[in-house]
């Protein structure tokens, strides 16, 4: 400390560093040629809760209202995006940048199973790549007009999420959940980690809630009880949605028709997605 010094920091060349040191700016422009409008992030606090056939469900909910839509897959080590929508052909690109591969209905979607010479090779690669690598997906692909994208978060808090809610302008994420009370601690980790990176939480949707048996017309909850409301609560955030175990959704998905699977459950959040998006 100076001699001088008086205690007061403002306008002290010498002052405090807390009060002179900027925090670091992360944030990313996509490509040039690219007009994206609403990005919304899909995460779940652990895998297997069905994280991408939401966003899936997501995408084909908006783009079946009218709306340009877009899937960028930053589940870089478990693409299962392609999958889904039975794309089987490659991403290509020219000296501008890449692009992303058009769905049989008009999404645009970029993985980087669309990348890889056959969809089966792993992509072993550290932390920062795969983050890398989702990041470029953003600055590279040329996404031209887009009124709803929807990035399709990997499982957990580490590096993807961290590097997505830095860089890309996400306006809010949805969080997917199941049943089980563990996966509902979890859960509280996903919302408070997206609390803490200042990013909007939309709403909370419960996969897997329910069984409805087609003999007899009543619902079993297969996976015990549901305890979404009780996190909706605790986050003052609301439940968007609770979606039954359906054979024909996994059926959809499996063959890669998923555009035309009857996903009514989705609707009434497509519909808060729309007055959303109007109101910026």
């Amino acid at each position: 400390m100076s001699e001088k010094c008086d205690q007061n920091c403002e306008g002290c060349s010498a002052g405090n560093s807390k009060n002179t040191e900027e925090k670091p700016d992360f944030s990313a422009q996509p490509h040039e040629l690219s007009n994206i409008k609403n990005v919304i992030g899909v995460l779940s606090g652990k895998g297997g809760v069905g994280k991408s056939i939401v966003t899936s469900m997501l995408a084909v909910a908006m783009k079946n209202m009218g709306y340009n839509t877009a899937i960028l897959d930053a589940d870089i080590t478990g693409p299962s995006i392609p999958k889904i929508f039975g794309l089987q052909g490659r991403a290509r690109g020219d000296a501008k940048g890449m692009f992303p591969v058009k769905s049989i209905t008009g999404i645009d979607v970029m993985s980087v199973n669309l990348l890889l010479e056959n969809v089966t090779d792993p992509v072993v690669v550290r932390g920062p790549l795969i983050a890398g690598t989702a990041k470029q997906f953003w600055t590279d692909v040329i996404w031209g007009d887009v009124d709803f994208m929807f990035i399709d978060m990997p499982p957990g808090t580490g590096d993807v999420p961290l590097t997505v809610f830095q860089s890309v302008a996400v306006d809010g994420i949805i969080v997917v959940t199941s049943p089980q009370e563990l996966v509902s601690m979890i859960v509280s980790k996903a919302v408070k980690m997206a609390e803490m990176m200042n990013i909007p939480v939309i709403g909370l949707i419960e996969n897997m809630s329910y069984f409805r048996c087609p003999d007899n017309g009543k619902d079993y909850k297969i996976f015990g009880e549901s305890h979404i409301d009780e996190v909706a609560e605790k986050h003052n955030l609301r439940v968007l949605a609770k979606l039954p175990v359906d054979p024909k959704l996994s059926e959809a998905s499996d063959r890669g028709t998923i555009e035309f699977y009857d996903n009514e459950w989705i609707e009434p959040v497509a519909k808060i997605l729309e007055e959303m998006g109007e109101m910026r």
